[in-house]
């Protein structure tokens, strides 16, 4: 039944793959969902080439890729080729230009993973020789450009695919939390899912245990696209990528007023940097999409995988009649 184009790529059980999100999926995070029939991505994010080593170092003994914020590896181009000394199956490219990483990753013996989020930057990845797209929708957690939803983006790029006659599989990413997800982006054409919300609400993910409880007690109508951690953090995004967070005060404080921030900037992140450091996220950020509704609980990566892929299998199961008629 998960026979799917992703599958047969990476010799991997199931047709899930774990978001690289920053700060949050570890080495222990992405071998355990390896182990569990996957494939787990490291998360470079904005560039730490000791963390980086260290967290490959953790997963050690699986088969594990990395993902990078693209723009932001424009300015350490060192990073890619230490981490493509580490082996990786794969790396994920996402939000920003390509080249000329996307030539080194074809070079190697990892296959390049390009995240997009409409149809041209689809149709650039597969110019730069993509094995793989993600099409992420703005359903995502963390960053994200546009508006397109991952419901009508995901066939759309599975037709763009097949109007130029390769076999490149199409995760689907964006709002995908459990079975039900997963079974929906089968029967869009996708051939698996790009995880991360649900990952991070996992007992191996980094993210942190009062982090994670805020993530049970949500719902999806907690989630808000905004710019505002990003100044504070001072990581200059590139125009037109927000960020799905939980409301707190500080969202509802700059909601409408994120004009005003620039003449309170120092003292905005003196508070945001102490809060982060409290754990205390009625002020810190916790980065999640709008699936956040659909996780009840914190559990370890195995239990997440099970559940999802026997949820998925009876989803499926129920349709085929349907199907035949």
């Amino acid at each position: 039944m998960f026979a799917t184009s992703l599958t047969q790529l990476f010799g991997i059980q199931a047709p899930v793959v774990s978001a690289p999100m920053d700060a949050v999926a570890g080495g222990e995070l992405a071998a355990a969902v390896t182990r569990a029939g996957g494939l787990g991505l490291i998360g470079g994010g904005y560039g730490d080439g000791e963390w980086l080593s260290r967290q490959f170092e953790l997963a050690r003994d699986t088969r594990v890729g990395c993902g990078f914020i693209t723009w932001s590896l424009h300015r350490q181009r060192g990073l890619l080729e230490a981490a493509l000394e580490q082996e990786p199956v794969a790396v994920m490219l996402s939000f920003g230009e390509l080249t000329p990483f996307a030539e080194t990753v074809v070079a190697s013996d990892a296959r390049l993973i390009c995240q997009v989020q409409n149809r041209a930057q689809a149709c650039e990845a597969l110019d730069a020789g993509a094995d793989v797209l993600v099409a992420q929708g703005s359903e995502a957690g963390g960053h994200g450009y546009g508006t397109r939803s991952t419901m009508t983006l995901v066939p759309e790029l599975v037709d763009l695919v097949a109007t130029r006659d390769t076999t490149v599989p199409v995760l689907a990413a964006g709002g995908i939390a459990d079975g039900r997800g997963l079974a929906a982006a089968l029967l869009l054409g996708a051939a698996g899912v790009l995880v991360g919300t649900r990952f991070y609400a996992t007992t191996e993910a980094l993210s942190t245990p009062g982090a994670r409880e805020e993530v049970v007690a949500a719902t999806g109508d907690d989630t808000w696209r905004t710019t505002v951690y990003d100044k504070l953090r001072r990581l200059p995004w590139p125009e037109g990528h927000t960020m799905s967070v939980l409301r707190n005060a500080l969202t509802d404080r700059w909601e409408d007023a994120e004009h005003e921030l620039p003449a309170q900037l120092e003292p905005a992140i003196t508070e945001y940097r102490a809060a982060v450091a409290a754990g205390d996220y009625t002020i810190a950020n916790v980065t999640v999409g709008q699936d956040v509704g659909l996780i009840d609980a914190v559990a370890p990566v195995d239990a997440v995988m099970r559940s999802m892929i026997e949820q998925a299998s009876a989803a499926l199961s129920e349709q085929k009649p349907n199907a035949a008629n």
